[in-house]
Parts: structure tokens; C-alpha cells; sequence
């Protein structure tokens, strides 16, 4: 045993155990379908941290925190366009990266088809609020990285609200602060702002984002049995089949509970630019 004892190197322990998180022993709790929402009430959201500008490199920056999913977003711009065609617009790119560490898995860092379906969720999200009409041949780029990931919804929801106040800090001109939330349908029960886990038990889920303080909607993502179904078409459908008109209930009563938690999220950031301002 002592021949093979290598000096140049700090040799580990004999024995070692993989380490065990607090999260994985809630995501892996004795849930049923049927049974009721653990740790909250179906209408209730994760509690959210925001901070605006940590990046001081950056022309506006925000961090946001909904327990297990973390994200760090900077806003670079508005700058000249490398490309010489006029354009009297401006352009919004908005890259969206996983930290090797984010996920259970370890992930690679390159690029993937995950990062890409993400930004463009967002830069949907964002573009009707930027007046990117008062910016011609200009670029504002937008990067997000994901540090902690508890679910692509929630991942779409948060870096969408955390580049929403990250362009108000830049001094960015908009139409409005854009908020975002999420929602699953999971047995009877609509459930806001569900986890990873809670994801994975729900047989549709949705992601709306919005503009409260003008009332409009400026992204719908959905995914799953959860299809939107005009009036007519209902009325149509036979009374022994209401699996079509549950869906169209489910999908109204999830973009309802979505819009209601708007003012709620605006609230947040809105009082973490204020206390940004002060600040600086």
C-alpha cells in the first residue's frame, strides 16, 4: 500500500458519499395525485428577492431569487449596430446561459437548443415594451445566466421580470415595466409558480407575461394539455365529452391567477429600482 502512495498529489479519502440537498429530499416527498399542493396553497407564489444593479460594468443589471431558481441578468446599450444596413429600429438580443452548476446534471458550457428556447421566450416578452422606435441602427443586448434552475418556467418567468428591471436600471425608455408568471394545472387544481418537481406532475402548463400597469399581455407560452378554445367551438361539444371545455376552463382560470399576481410582482420590482436610485 505505501509503494502506491502518490507525493505529488493530495490523495481523497477511501470512502466518499455523494452530498444530499435539502431540495432533492422535498422533490422526492410521498406526493399523490389528488392530494392538495404541499408547502403552499395552489394560488400562492415563491417568495421573490430582487436587487438592481450589482453589475457595475454593465449599463443596468438585476439579480433575482425565488428560492431555488437564482438568476443574474445585465443589460449592455443601447450601442451602435456593427451591421451597416439602416435599420430606423433597434434590435433586442437577448442570450440566456446555464451555469455548469445549475442543474442536477452538470451541464456542458456550450450552447444549447435549452438556452436558445428560453431567449427567444423572453425577448417576445420584452419587445413590446421597449421603444426600440426612439433607437435606429442601435443594439441592446441582454445576457441572463441561470446559477440555480428549478424548472423552465420558472427559469422564463424570473428572467423575464430580472431583464425587465434591468433595462429600467440601464435607463432604457419602455412602455412599461414587464412582469411574468407561471402556471400548471395539476389534477383539478391550478398551481402558480410551480417547481421543477411540480412541473413534472402537471398535465399542462402556461406562462404569461404581461404589462399591469397597462393592462396588456405581451407573451403566452404554454405547454401540454392546456389548449385554448374559443366559446363556439365548446358549445359544440357534446355533454358526455368535458375534457375540451375543463381545458378552456383551466386555460382562462390560469391566465386569470397569472394577471392577479402581476400587481404583486410589480410591486417588488418597482420598490427595487426605487431603492437602487436612492442608493446611487
Amino acid at each position: 500500500m505505501q509503494s502506491n502512495f502518490d507525493r505529488r498529489r493530495i490523495n481523497g479519502p477511501e470512502e466518499s458519499f455523494p452530498p444530499v440537498y435539502d431540495h432533492e429530499e422535498e422533490a422526492e416527498s410521498s406526493w399523490k395525485p389528488g392530494q392538495s399542493r404541499q408547502g403552499r396553497a395552489a394560488g400562492d407564489i415563491r417568495p421573490i428577492f430582487l436587487k438592481a444593479g450589482l453589475i457595475s460594468q454593465a449599463n443596468g443589471s438585476a439579480y433575482i431569487e425565488t428560492e431555488h431558481t437564482k438568476i443574474a441578468c445585465a443589460v449592455y446599450g443601447p450601442r451602435q449596430s456593427k451591421t451597416t444596413v439602416y435599420n430606423e429600429n433597434g434590435r433586442l438580443n437577448v442570450e440566456v446561459k446555464f451555469a455548469p452548476f445549475s442543474c442536477t446534471r452538470r451541464r456542458a458550457p456550450i450552447r444549447d437548443a435549452e438556452d436558445r428556447s428560453l431567449a427567444v421566450q423572453i425577448q417576445q416578452a420584452l419587445l413590446p415594451a421597449v421603444r426600440l422606435e426612439l433607437l435606429p441602427k442601435s443594439t441592446i443586448d441582454i445576457f441572463l445566466t441561470v446559477i440555480e434552475n428549478d424548472g423552465i418556467e420558472g427559469c422564463i418567468a424570473s428572467g423575464s421580470v430580472a431583464a425587465s428591471a434591468a433595462l429600467a436600471d440601464a435607463g432604457i425608455e419602455m412602455l412599461g415595466l414587464v412582469m411574468a408568471c407561471s402556471a400548471s394545472t395539476v389534477g383539478e387544481e391550478i398551481w402558480l409558480d410551480p417547481t421543477a418537481q411540480e412541473a413534472q406532475n402537471a398535465s399542462g402548463s402556461l406562462i404569461v407575461a404581461g404589462m399591469p400597469a397597462l393592462g396588456t399581455l405581451t407573451n403566452v407560452w404554454q405547454s401540454g394539455r392546456l389548449a385554448p378554445i374559443r366559446v363556439l367551438q365548446v358549445s359544440s361539444v357534446h355533454a358526455t365529452d368535458d375534457r375540451i371545455l375543463r381545458a378552456h376552463i383551466n386555460h382562462s382560470q390560469g391566465m386569470e391567477a397569472c394577471q392577479e399576481r402581476f400587481v404583486d410582482i410589480h410591486t417588488i420590482v418597482a420598490q427595487a429600482l426605487l431603492d437602487n436610485a436612492h442608493n446611487t
